[in-house]
Protein backbone atom coordinates (compact mmCIF):
# COMPACT_ATOMS: atom_id res chain seq x y z
CA UNK A 1 0.00 0.00 0.00
CA UNK A 2 3.14 2.57 0.43
CA UNK A 3 3.53 3.06 -3.12
CA UNK A 4 -0.56 3.65 -3.52
CA UNK A 5 -0.36 6.19 -0.74
CA UNK A 6 3.12 7.63 -1.96
CA UNK A 7 1.69 8.41 -5.43
CA UNK A 8 -1.70 9.94 -3.67
CA UNK A 9 0.41 12.32 -1.70
CA UNK A 10 2.82 13.39 -4.62
CA UNK A 11 -0.79 14.79 -6.15
CA UNK A 12 -1.84 16.24 -2.42
CA UNK A 13 -4.08 14.24 -1.67
CA UNK A 14 -4.47 12.60 1.83
CA UNK A 15 -4.68 8.88 1.99
CA UNK A 16 -8.01 7.75 3.64
CA UNK A 17 -8.37 4.04 3.79
CA UNK A 18 -11.91 4.47 1.21
CA UNK A 19 -9.38 6.59 -1.49
CA UNK A 20 -6.81 3.62 -1.20
CA UNK A 21 -9.69 1.35 -2.07
CA UNK A 22 -10.65 3.41 -4.84
CA UNK A 23 -7.19 4.16 -6.34
CA UNK A 24 -6.22 0.16 -6.08
CA UNK A 25 -9.64 -0.60 -8.23
CA UNK A 26 -8.98 2.08 -10.63
CA UNK A 27 -5.41 0.60 -11.46
CA UNK A 28 -6.86 -2.73 -12.17
CA UNK A 29 -8.66 -1.76 -14.57
CA UNK A 30 -6.75 -2.65 -18.06
CA UNK A 31 -8.51 0.64 -19.91
CA UNK A 32 -10.56 3.45 -19.36
CA UNK A 33 -13.78 3.15 -16.41
CA UNK A 34 -16.98 4.86 -15.62
CA UNK A 35 -18.38 5.39 -12.53
CA UNK A 36 -20.34 2.51 -13.05
CA UNK A 37 -17.88 -0.04 -13.61
CA UNK A 38 -16.39 1.60 -10.14
CA UNK A 39 -19.88 1.10 -8.48
CA UNK A 40 -20.05 -2.60 -9.69
CA UNK A 41 -16.85 -3.32 -8.49
CA UNK A 42 -16.86 -1.07 -4.91
CA UNK A 43 -20.61 -2.10 -3.86
CA UNK A 44 -20.20 -1.00 -0.01
CA UNK A 45 -18.50 2.22 -0.82
CA UNK A 46 -21.59 5.16 -0.71
CA UNK A 47 -22.14 6.14 -3.83
CA UNK A 48 -22.23 10.24 -3.32
CA UNK A 49 -18.45 9.17 -1.30
CA UNK A 50 -17.48 7.36 -4.82
CA UNK A 51 -17.97 10.58 -6.79
CA UNK A 52 -16.70 12.61 -4.27
CA UNK A 53 -12.95 10.67 -4.54
CA UNK A 54 -13.63 10.55 -8.62
CA UNK A 55 -13.68 14.25 -8.24
CA UNK A 56 -10.97 14.86 -5.70
CA UNK A 57 -8.76 12.41 -7.68
CA UNK A 58 -9.88 14.61 -10.77
CA UNK A 59 -9.07 17.88 -9.74
CA UNK A 60 -5.77 16.86 -8.73
CA UNK A 61 -4.82 15.37 -11.92
CA UNK A 62 -4.45 11.78 -10.50
CA UNK A 63 -7.03 10.58 -12.95
CA UNK A 64 -7.98 12.52 -16.20
CA UNK A 65 -11.55 12.00 -17.96
CA UNK A 66 -12.86 10.61 -21.49
CA UNK A 67 -15.68 11.57 -23.21
CA UNK A 68 -15.72 8.95 -25.92
CA UNK A 69 -19.49 9.92 -27.10
CA UNK A 70 -20.91 6.80 -25.16
CA UNK A 71 -22.81 9.34 -22.96
CA UNK A 72 -21.09 7.99 -19.99
CA UNK A 73 -17.93 9.56 -19.14
CA UNK A 74 -14.80 7.16 -18.54
CA UNK A 75 -11.49 7.89 -16.44
CA UNK A 76 -7.99 6.58 -16.79
CA UNK A 77 -5.53 7.00 -14.17
CA UNK A 78 -2.59 9.34 -15.21
CA UNK A 79 1.07 8.48 -15.30
CA UNK A 80 3.19 10.10 -12.49
CA UNK A 81 4.64 12.53 -14.29
CA UNK A 82 1.42 13.21 -16.24
CA UNK A 83 0.15 16.83 -15.35
CA UNK A 84 -2.94 16.94 -17.62
CA UNK A 85 -1.50 19.61 -19.48
CA UNK A 86 -2.47 20.05 -23.51
CA UNK A 87 0.86 18.59 -24.29
CA UNK A 88 0.31 15.33 -21.70
CA UNK A 89 -2.82 14.87 -23.71
CA UNK A 90 -3.21 11.78 -25.88
CA UNK A 91 -5.60 9.79 -28.37
CA UNK A 92 -8.19 7.57 -26.79
CA UNK A 93 -9.65 5.06 -28.92
CA UNK A 94 -13.38 4.02 -28.32
CA UNK A 95 -14.67 -0.02 -29.88
CA UNK A 96 -18.40 0.38 -31.60
CA UNK A 97 -18.61 -3.51 -30.80
CA UNK A 98 -17.15 -3.97 -26.65
CA UNK A 99 -17.87 -0.60 -25.70
CA UNK A 100 -14.56 0.06 -24.32
CA UNK A 101 -12.15 3.18 -24.20
CA UNK A 102 -8.82 2.44 -24.28
CA UNK A 103 -5.86 5.34 -23.82
CA UNK A 104 -3.08 5.78 -26.53
CA UNK A 105 -0.83 7.11 -24.63
CA UNK A 106 1.92 6.50 -27.11
CA UNK A 107 0.13 8.79 -29.50
CA UNK A 108 -0.36 12.41 -28.94
CA UNK A 109 -2.89 14.82 -30.12
CA UNK A 110 -1.61 16.36 -33.60
CA UNK A 111 -1.20 19.81 -33.60
CA UNK A 112 -4.07 22.10 -34.83
CA UNK A 113 -3.40 25.66 -35.90
CA UNK A 114 -6.28 27.66 -34.46
CA UNK A 115 -6.94 31.05 -36.17
CA UNK A 116 -5.52 34.06 -34.22
CA UNK A 117 -7.32 34.40 -31.07
CA UNK A 118 -7.76 31.71 -29.93
CA UNK A 119 -6.80 29.83 -27.56
CA UNK A 120 -7.19 26.36 -26.46
CA UNK A 121 -7.90 24.96 -23.15
CA UNK A 122 -8.65 21.09 -23.61
CA UNK A 123 -8.60 18.77 -26.14
CA UNK A 124 -10.64 15.75 -27.17
CA UNK A 125 -9.40 12.91 -29.76
CA UNK A 126 -11.33 9.72 -29.94
CA UNK A 127 -11.15 7.66 -32.58
CA UNK A 128 -13.62 5.31 -33.15
CA UNK A 129 -14.10 1.85 -34.67
CA UNK A 130 -12.85 -2.16 -33.48
CA UNK A 131 -10.42 -2.70 -31.24
CA UNK A 132 -7.69 -5.42 -31.68
CA UNK A 133 -10.06 -8.29 -29.68
CA UNK A 134 -13.40 -7.21 -31.63
CA UNK A 135 -11.61 -7.07 -35.09
CA UNK A 136 -10.04 -10.61 -35.12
Amino acid sequence: MDDYENRLEARGIKPTAIRLLVFKVMLEHPQAFSLLDLESKLETVDKSTLFRTISLFHEKRLIHSIDDGSGSIKYSVCNSHCTCSLSDLHVHFYCTRCKKTFCLEKLSIPKVQLPDGFLPQSVNFVLKGLCRHCSE
